[in-house]
């Protein structure tokens, strides 16, 4: 199954209803975060449930320092007279990341490419484009490359069989199924080429192939170019005429990187404000308090590196909110029940108490 393609198949299927990609990138988070909604309650409530329990753990790890393995014992036994799993905050975690992967991997791909690369949202120009890159002008007949840019082939092709025409032939492998013949010169033509067998056509069809139309991707510049393949023996080979391409700064994935690592403070700010009443361990805050400073320098330094595609900035900012959003709502529902808890307990000591007749 190509998690890839379904990614890309409900972005085009909210795209039609929203109108822009860039709107669906946002439905497709609103989506994600709902349905992972009880998860990141669970995650908060067995975060304040740690806070609670802290004095006392602390106290178990004090008392048995000196025997790590007693200790590890009482403590698995203190969690499970509270009911408590030290591994519940990570759940929503462990599954956001290979959404984010999948993500990553759908608006880099040369299918999101070919159908919404260049698709505008507010202040962005492109959804697929980096921090750093050149974003080629696609199917303009000049293939904009730099001397080590990477090929990608379209993942179908249109194939001429003795005279008769058969679209949407499935290539096999289209990321390794794309070769270059010789060095990538800038502003001379560059020869492609690939094997027939990578052709999914019965033996006696690949016998007589013609020629191919296939589309061929820079994944560097993201420029997508249409090239007519001509036979030869075995192989079907292509020249398509290239411009040199020098890499460009893209303010505006810098400012969206800037909001992300804002977004993400204000959410670890929310996250210890609503929890700090509950810490009862001085140490424990403090380092909580540097974690939420550094933490998003960290990522933001993280991205600026490490090429992120604008629509998965996008899909970040919006998980950010949405977290802030469901912190403040989750909390407040908390304090409402701990209060609710506090005066039924306080009602039970009232009616339990001893009364004292006055003296006559």
């Amino acid at each position: 199954m190509d998690f890839t393609t379904l990614t890309i198949d409900a972005l085009k299927a909210l795209a039609a209803v929203a109108g822009n990609y860039g709107i669906a990138i946002i439905l497709l988070t609103v989506a994600v975060r709902l349905a992972m909604w009880p998860l990141n309650v669970s995650q908060q409530r067995s975060m304040r449930q740690m806070q609670a329990l802290q004095p006392k753990l602390k106290a178990i790890q004090t008392r048995y320092k000196s025997d790590p393995q007693k200790m590890q014992t009482k403590m698995m036994e203190f969690y499970k007279e509270h009911n408590f799993n030290p591994m519940g905050g990570c759940m929503p975690l462990l599954i956001q990341m290979p959404i984010f992967i999948l993500l990553y991997s759908a608006l880099m791909s040369p299918q999101f490419i070919q159908i919404a690369g260049d698709t505008s949202f507010l202040g962005i120009k492109r959804l697929d484009t980096t921090l750093r890159a050149s974003a080629g002008i696609s199917n303009d007949g000049v293939m904009g490359v730099s001397k080590n840019d990477i090929f990608n082939a379209g993942k179908t092709a249109r194939v001429y069989i003795s005279g008769e025409v058969v679209e949407n032939v499935k290539i096999n492998k289209p990321a390794k199924a794309l070769e270059i013949q010789g060095e990538i010169k800038p502003g001379e033509p560059i020869d492609f080429k690939i094997s027939l067998d990578h052709l999914d056509l019965k033996f006696s069809q690949l016998d007589k192939i013609e020629k191919a139309d296939i589309s061929v991707t820079d994944v560097n510049t993201r420029e997508t170019e249409k090239a007519s393949f001509e036979r030869q023996d075995g192989l079907l080979t292509a020249s398509v005429p290239t411009v040199e391409v020098k890499q460009a700064f893209h303010w505006d994935i810098l400012v969206l990187i800037a909001i992300f690592g804002l977004t993400m403070w204000l959410s670890q700010k929310f996250m210890m404000s609503v929890n700090k009443n509950n810490s009862k361990d001085p140490a424990q805050e403090a380092i909580q308090k540097s974690m939420g400073t550094f933490m998003p320098l960290m990522i933001i330094a993280t991205f600026v590196i490490i090429p992120i595609p604008a629509g998965v900035l996008l899909y970040l900012v919006t998980s950010n909110i949405l977290q802030i959003a469901q912190t403040v709502i989750v909390n407040k529902q908390m304090d409402l029940e701990d209060a609710k808890k506090q005066a039924k307990i306080d009602d039970e000591d009232l009616n339990n108490a001893k009364k004292i007749e006055p003296k006559e």
